[in-house]
């Protein structure tokens, strides 16, 4: 069953053009499936039925899963046996019908402005390697882009004259601005603070750790955790966060709804329109705290 799932990886990865985040969610979900199925004395893919996959699910709400994991793993099943009905020639999707828990769409965590203010004076603007946090955060906030654009980008995609940069999405570019704080602090990067981390590594990538090698996820995320901490912000903050909050202060300073779609790289206008209702929520919550006859 291993073999059938990591030729669905590389299905996912070589033709579907999959994110990485993407590829890496399904091949956990499908492993911990393949477990499962082996204990209940399931050896082959071609012998699961309809009876196994909703017993599966059964066993996924008993193990107390959030609806959003159970529901992706409901997506990477499907998207499983429908690559192996129409590559690998199984006969019938015992997939089919198999339907996720409904999800409470919760409204992001979203910063004030202020509180985004607050952050990006943490790093410390003489050492190297603060240089580099305050790049990447200014930039982080200035674009809107995902963190995994952020430590991916590469210095080919950085365009300093005009202040934009280019992130690749399925073989489709998506052009986006940043301002002029973001810009200086790229430019002390790119002159100081990544000279002294880079160790003559040559690295294309434009953020790099103290080894001059690719920054990690991870090594993001506890960087940005330490900042928020260091701020005082209580907030349960993310690097998402971040994007959350660039678009929410767009929308709530007059951006159209459109062009924020386009810089979020968002195929769907509905998931920007949540938005919105951030800021919709925000101005009640500023209503029933300040009105003299709320």
């Amino acid at each position: 069953m291993i073999n059938a799932i990591q030729n669905f990886i590389q299905y996912l990865h070589n033709v579907k053009r999959k994110s990485y985040n993407t590829v890496i969610s399904y091949e956990r979900d499908l492993k911990k499936l393949a477990g499962w199925l082996s204990g209940q004395g399931v050896d082959s893919f071609q012998k699961v039925n309809r009876t196994n996959l909703n017993s599966y699910m059964l066993y996924l709400e008993r193990e107390h899963m959030a609806p959003s994991t159970v529901s992706r793993s409901v997506a990477a099943i499907r998207a499983f046996f429908h690559y192996l009905v129409k590559e690998e020639g199984l006969e019938s999707d015992p997939s089919e019908g198999l339907k996720p828990p409904k999800v409470e769409k919760k409204l992001p965590e979203v910063l004030s402005i202020e509180e985004v203010d607050l952050l990006l004076k943490q790093p410390d603007h003489l050492s190297p390697k603060g240089i580099r946090d305050r790049a990447m955060l200014e930039l982080l906030y200035a674009t809107g882009i995902r963190v995994s654009e952020l430590i991916h980008l590469r210095l080919s995609n950085l365009n300093m004259a005009l202040s934009y940069i280019i992130c690749m999405e399925h073989e489709k570019e998506r052009i986006v601005p940043f301002g002029n704080p973001a810009k200086r602090a790229l430019e002390q990067y790119l002159k100081v603070g990544r000279p002294a981390l880079d160790g003559g590594e040559e690295e294309d990538y434009v953020f790099v750790n103290c080894s001059g090698k690719p920054m990690s996820r991870q090594g993001f995320w506890k960087v940005l955790k330490g900042y928020a901490s260091q701020a005082g912000i209580t907030a349960d903050i993310t690097p998402h966060t971040l994007r959350h909050s660039f678009a929410t202060h767009l929308l709530q300073n007059g951006a159209d709804l459109h062009s924020v779609q386009e810089m979020l790289g968002h195929s769907d206008i509905s998931t920007t329109q949540m938005y919105l209702n951030v800021g919709s929520c925000k101005i009640r919550e500023v209503y029933a705290k300040a009105h003299p006859r709320r």
